[in-house]
Order: structure tokens, then C-alpha cells, then sequence
């Protein structure tokens, strides 16, 4: 066999790999949303894709390994989002479209206060891994969304770009992690989005971005 055709042949064989992991997250993710983490066992998500545990273990030595990848495969959607909404280059849309994210979003881990449990109390090794990483993905978009608003004169020119993205990240990651508070409070997670999106962009408008966002 030659090097060129054994290069191909290892470059399709791992492509199909990495197809089939992505099925099985992506079906153990969906029953995770519908059922709760805790209460879908392996032999569960086997079924559902009609696949042995024995080759389900070539992809995943543990279901602690599948929860931490399904979150990794989250950040990366949530972040594929922030670039969108980055990409829309107005900072006017940006701001519109944010908010109605906050109001329809669903495929958000964080969102789900079942998931969001499970995580907290079987896997929060896991768990504060992903808070960690949201975090600083959080933040990262918050200042570039900022900086974009500043340069369109919408956003106030003193304010401090990166203690604000902190702040914001921050306050969202607390509130998820303590989400039972909010619950027992008589509200939501989307409501909770919604109202923390707009007293945060009250607070970073200048006068003039007042004047659209009113």
C-alpha cells in the first residue's frame, strides 16, 4: 500500500470516528435533555442508537467521559452563537438579536434546570470544568461585543470594557449554579436570561444608544 493512499485511508477512517462520537453525544444529549443526566444509564443510549456497549466503549471509556464531552460540544455551540451574533458587524441587530437568543434559546445546557442539577450533584468535577470554561467564553465575546458598541458610539466611551465583561460573566455563571434559588423565587432561567440582558445593556449604553434601545 502506498504512503499517499495509507495517509487517505487513516484521514477517512478517523473521519468516520469522529461521525459516529458525534452521533452518540449527539444522541445521548438529546436523551440528557429529555430525561434528566442521572436517570439515562449507557445501556440506555445503546439502545437508542441500536449499538453495543462493547462498541460504544471504543468511542467512550466511561459515561463521566461522554457527560464531559457533550458539555465540551455545548461551549463550543454556545460559542458559535457569540461569533454569529459578532459577526453581524451592527451593533444595533447585535443587541436585538441577544435578546431574542435569550428569550428562544433551548439547546443550551444551562437552561435546564434538570440537567443543570445532575451535573451539580454527579458530576461536579465535570460541571465546574464547563462553568469555567462558559465563563471565560462569556467573557471573551462580552468585551469584543462591547468594544464593536463603543466604536459605534453606543456604548459609553468610559466604560470599562473588561471589568464589565467580568462582572456580567459572572453574575450569570452564580445564577445558573444557583439556580434553585431563582426557581424558588417563582421564575425561570429565560426570564432570568432576559432581565439580566436588559438591565446589563441599560447599564453600558450611552445616550444615544438609550435613544434606539427605547
Amino acid at each position: 500500500m502506498s504512503k499517499k493512499y495509507s495517509n487517505f485511508v487513516r484521514f477517512f477512517a478517523n473521519n468516520m470516528a469522529e461521525d459516529q462520537k458525534t452521533h452518540i453525544i449527539k444522541t445521548a444529549g438529546e436523551m440528557f435533555f429529555r430525561l434528566g443526566i442521572r436517570s439515562v444509564s449507557i445501556d440506555d443510549i445503546c439502545h437508542e442508537l441500536g449499538m453495543s456497549k462493547k462498541t460504544f466503549y471504543v468511542y467512550f471509556a466511561s459515561k463521566d467521559e461522554l457527560v464531559a464531552q457533550l458539555l465540551h460540544s455545548n461551549i463550543a455551540y454556545i460559542a458559535s452563537k457569540m461569533e454569529e451574533l459578532l459577526q453581524m458587524r451592527d451593533f444595533r441587530k447585535l443587541v436585538v438579536r441577544f435578546l431574542k437568543h435569550q428569550e428562544t434559546e433551548k439547546n443550551d445546557v444551562r437552561r435546564v434546570p434538570q440537567l443543570v442539577y445532575d451535573l451539580k450533584k454527579y458530576y461536579p468535577r465535570q460541571f465546574a470544568e464547563f462553568q469555567e470554561e462558559c465563563f471565560m467564553t462569556q467573557k471573551e465575546y462580552i468585551m469584543a461585543y462591547l468594544e464593536q458598541g463603543q466604536q459605534e458610539g453606543l456604548v459609553r466611551a468610559n466604560l470599562n470594557i473588561e471589568l464589565t465583561a467580568v462582572l456580567f460573566a459572572k453574575i450569570h455563571s452564580d445564577a445558573i449554579n444557583d439556580f434553585e434559588v431563582i426557581e424558588g423565587h417563582g421564575h425561570n432561567m429565560h426570564q432570568l436570561g432576559h432581565t439580566a440582558m436588559d438591565i446589563f445593556v441599560r447599564g453600558v449604553l450611552s445616550e444615544e444608544g438609550m435613544k434606539l434601545y427605547n
